[in-house]
């Protein structure tokens, strides 16, 4: 319902005003006409403002508050990123809270520790170089401890893998993939 047919509904009772009327009609359409822009605008400062609903300006917003920009290919992944950065606090240098927050660079990374003063980081589920590395090592560099030796590990598909399924040839080109696609039918 919109606030022009509000205003109408809520004088209606009193029966004194002609609310069909051009003057008095008119007047309850550009006011409800303002009000309607109001609540719009409301609800997009209501949604941009909340983490878990913001989609434009808002994820942009809390994205500057940052040294650095997650990499992450839509709204809901930056979302998601800025969230897990959000959570870093005092007590976050134990391993599962490294890999909770490590999410903050903008895609799924792992670390594992590799003994002694290193650990290595990984980016499961996708194969060699994460677009955007050199942004996303930053990141990383800056939410794991400095004290720690990074090693990054990428995964890259091998005929070795492939063999390894037990397809032919055949049954991979009855697929019709792309070098990405093959290897996430692998995984």
């Amino acid at each position: 319902m919109s606030y022009a047919q509000y205003l109408r509904e809520l004088l209606r009772p009193l029966g004194v005003y002609n609310l069909e009327a051009p003057f008095g009609g008119g007047e309850l359409d550009v006011l409800g006409t303002a009000l309607d822009g109001a609540e719009q605008a409301l609800d997009e400062v209501e949604r941009e403002a909340d983490l878990t609903r913001a989609e434009t300006w808002g994820l942009e917003n809390l994205a500057r508050l940052f040294a650095r920009r997650p990499v992450a290919e839509s709204s809901r992944a930056l979302a998601e990123a800025l969230a897990a950065l959000l959570r870093i606090g005092g007590d976050s240098f134990t391993l599962e809270a490294i890999n909770d927050t490590i999410s903050g660079c903008g895609i799924p990374a792992r670390v594992e520790e590799s003994g002694g003063q290193a650990v290595t980081v990984s980016f499961p589920g996708t194969a060699g170089m994460p677009q955007g590395f050199e942004q996303l090592k930053k990141i990383v560099e800056d939410i794991l401890p400095p004290h720690l030796s990074i090693l990054y590990r990428f995964w890259y598909l091998t005929w070795g893998e492939l063999e390894g399924r037990g397809t032919t040839w055949a049954d991979i080109e009855e697929q019709n993939l792309t070098w990405e696609g093959m290897a996430s039918w692998v995984e």
